[in-house]
């Protein structure tokens, strides 16, 4: 496939997408770009770093509505978010790039793994974690509105910062990004998604509620023959955080 090199963003777009921690060599051989889940921040990605071979640097995506860019309006559309994304990462496509995505996180980074592959932009890798393929997620069924609904939803994934919603100060900054970030995946029903060149790897808590065993599976439907894996952690949806140094290390191996 030819290449048609992305679009170069406005001026700093990439500052404002991308918190980029430098890689420990000279220079980096690659890039691992990493997308946080529903309510989620870049920040989950701030350990990460330490654990990634030296000459790694991580991208972490920075959804607008939240930390530094709270006073942005969020974004509720997948293909705005996606694009918003992928122009971002234009600067940075001259390395292998391999991307990871948290539950949501998992949708968007596919998404974004799509619009490269149009480009003829082969993603080295994409990780997919704590998430159904897209055609087999299945809805959360919360009512536009009911945050108590919505909450529940989040205490029902695992016990991962829920407790912020609880402090009022904190629920009244953080609700409006969860309430966007749910209405974005509710609506995000691809009915037959477009099957990747990359390897796709997926990652799944053995407790998480939302991830039964053949919906993860069916990621494998989105890459071609002998090019897809599973692997299983113990623990909930937010596997992820206690074993972080496990999953880290898996990934090392997968991006090498």
């Amino acid at each position: 496939m030819a290449v048609t090199p992305l679009p170069a963003p406005p001026p700093h777009t990439a500052d404002r997408w991308l918190r980029v921690h430098p890689c420990r060599a000279p220079r980096p051989a690659r890039r691992l770009v990493c997308f946080p889940h529903a309510g989620g921040t870049a920040h989950l990605f701030h350990t990460w770093p330490a654990r990634l071979p030296d000459d790694t640097e991580l991208l972490a995506v920075r959804y607008p509505g939240r930390q530094d860019r709270l006073a942005e309006p969020c974004v509720e559309d997948m293909d705005r978010l996606a694009d918003a994304v992928t122009e971002a990462l234009a600067p940075f496509t001259g390395l292998p790039l391999t991307l990871f995505g948290h539950s949501m996180g998992s949708a968007v980074a596919y998404e974004v793994a799509r619009r490269l592959e149009t480009h003829g932009l082969r993603p080295a890798h994409l990780l997919v974690s704590g998430r159904a393929a897209p055609h087999r997620a299945r809805p959360a069924g919360v009512p536009d509105g009911d945050d108590e609904a919505l909450l529940a939803v989040i205490r029902g994934l695992g016990d991962h910062q829920s407790e912020a919603y609880d402090i009022p100060e904190l629920r009244e900054l953080l609700l409006p990004a969860l309430r966007a970030d749910y209405r974005l995946i509710e609506a995000y029903r691809p009915a037959r998604p477009v099957p990747l060149r990359a390897p796709v790897t997926a990652y799944t808590g053995r407790d998480d509620p939302t991830c039964p065993p053949d919906a993860v599976r069916a990621w494998a439907e989105l890459t071609g023959p002998g090019r897809f894996a599973l692997r299983e952690f113990p623990g909930d949806h937010f596997y992820l955080v206690p074993y972080e140094a496990d999953l880290v290390a898996d990934i090392a191996t997968r991006i090498v």
